[in-house]
């Protein structure tokens, strides 16, 4: 795969924070009586746009509104995320890139001023030429965003792979009419992914051997 542009999906591709979010939903789900998550059944079901994913887990909407969970959520996330590491190998295959003159994009459905915060505080900022993530705290589909991003930078379809863990990254990439590679490490299962397409790895790491110029 012979690509100049890589696009990264954050959160489950680099951020290693699924089980911080398992947890802070278990919170919520606990306050409302509503059965726990676990980690496999959590990568089960996650999903874009987020508003369905939590009505799926049990969230009922003519009880309450869906911004009054997913501010919570937020909260929780963010009271938690200082703790929440990279993927092991993150920094490594970061820097691989950037010494054989990839241009880096960071590509997130994390909250503008929230994702470029987190990026400078993990120590990574440094490695992207460019950084989008959504207007909200509500996480949306990325489709748009990514859209508008990419005309303002003037990027070439064909120069881009966009690096993701969830079948809405695929969505994102062909929707845009780039490739794209997912990372069964994250938010979804290997088996989930492996549903859809074979582009998937199992480590970040592979990412190295996959991506070329």
């Amino acid at each position: 795969m012979k690509k100049k542009i890589i696009i990264w999906d954050w959160n489950g591709t680099l951020l290693n924070d699924v089980q911080m979010c398992v947890d802070c939903m278990n919170v919520l789900l606990e306050k409302r009586q509503l059965t726990h998550l676990t980690l496999e059944t959590y990568r089960s079901v996650f999903n874009f746009p987020v508003k369905d994913y939590y009505q799926q887990i049990g969230f009922d909407y003519s009880r309450e509104d869906f911004e009054i969970p997913a501010k919570e959520f937020m909260d929780l996330y963010h009271r938690f995320l200082p703790e929440t590491e990279l993927f092991p190998c993150a920094v490594e295959v970061l820097k691989h890139f950037k010494k054989k003159g990839y241009r880096q994009l960071v590509l997130s459905a994390m909250e503008h001023n929230s994702l470029m915060k987190t990026l400078e505080e993990k120590g990574i900022l440094n490695y992207f030429d460019a950084v989008s993530g959504i207007d909200n705290i509500y996480a949306g589909s990325k489709r748009e965003m990514a859209r508008a991003f990419f005309d303002r930078l003037g990027l070439k379809n064909h120069d881009m792979v966009l690096v993701g863990d969830t079948l809405h990254d695929r969505e994102v990439a062909q929707a845009l009419g780039i490739d794209y590679l997912l990372v069964a490490a994250g938010h979804q299962s290997k088996s989930r992914l492996l549903e859809k397409t074979d582009k998937v790895v199992m480590m970040l790491s592979e990412i190295m051997g996959r991506i070329i110029n």
